[in-house]
């Protein structure tokens, strides 16, 4: 069950409670469990870095087209894909898992079942199955979720979040804690622009609003505008 948002618990949702020594305890144990994670993500950081292993998180909703880019990103790669793994998180199927293996990446499944979000304890068991020999980067792609992920780092060294302009324009005001902690902002589905109504600048300055520093790209996974730009913000290189 998630310590912040309850996710996973049966029943009806839950209510807070206005009992003063209740919520005391409530704060206690969330503090708890996400400075557990913390300290997990710092120390699966460090060693993914002594290994030469660069960690980037993706996060965004559902749909957001993070599965889409990662196909984008391993056929610019080409033959440097083989230097690519993916701890893939969902909370039912390995339809995502599939896609990217079949990119030439290694993959590793985490099925989350009702759990909103991956966490650096679930992200460090998927690794025991990975074989992370000649790897240089470790891509996370994180359950589609825009609320849970936000507060658990995973072992990241960078977080992309996504917005599609399918999702709408007002995402960075409604959910701004993820783009707070983000390294960068990337609006997807960019080649259905001219059919929906989005705004890449309410987007950019409700992100902003967050994290005023935020670097921001729009690109399109299926015609491939922008994912020069991306491969630079990795520092990675056309094939």
């Amino acid at each position: 069950m998630c310590g912040t948002c309850g996710c996973g618990q049966p029943g009806e949702p839950r209510l807070h409670h206005h009992d003063h020594e209740v919520e005391a305890r409530r704060v206690v144990v969330e503090r708890s469990l996400l400075e557990d994670n913390d300290r997990r993500s710092e120390a699966l950081k460090k060693r993914l870095a002594a290994r030469g292993i660069e960690a980037v998180g993706l996060v965004g909703g559902p749909g957001a087209g993070k599965t889409a880019l990662l196909e984008a990103t391993f056929a610019a790669l080409g033959p440097a894909v083989a230097g690519q793994a993916v701890v893939e998180g969902d909370c039912a199927t390995d339809h995502d898992a599939r896609r990217v293996e079949a990119c030439g990446a290694r993959v590793a499944q985490v099925v989350t079942g009702s759990l909103c979000h991956l966490d650096a304890h679930l992200v460090e068991h998927a690794l025991e199955d990975l074989d992370l020999d000649g790897v240089e980067r470790l891509w996370i792609e994180n359950v589609g979720n825009l609320v849970c992920p936000a507060p658990f780092a995973c072992g990241e060294t960078r977080r992309a979040v996504l917005v599609s302009v399918t999702e709408g324009d007002d995402k960075p005001e409604k959910y701004p804690a993820v783009f707070a902690d983000a390294d960068l902002l990337v609006v997807s589905k960019l080649d259905l622009l001219p059919h929906v109504d989005f705004d890449l600048e309410r987007c950019l300055a409700g992100a902003r609003r967050a994290r005023p520093d935020l670097p921001a790209l729009a690109l399109s996974a299926r015609t491939g505008e922008g994912i020069d730009a991306w491969l630079a913000w990795l520092g990675a290189e056309r094939s």
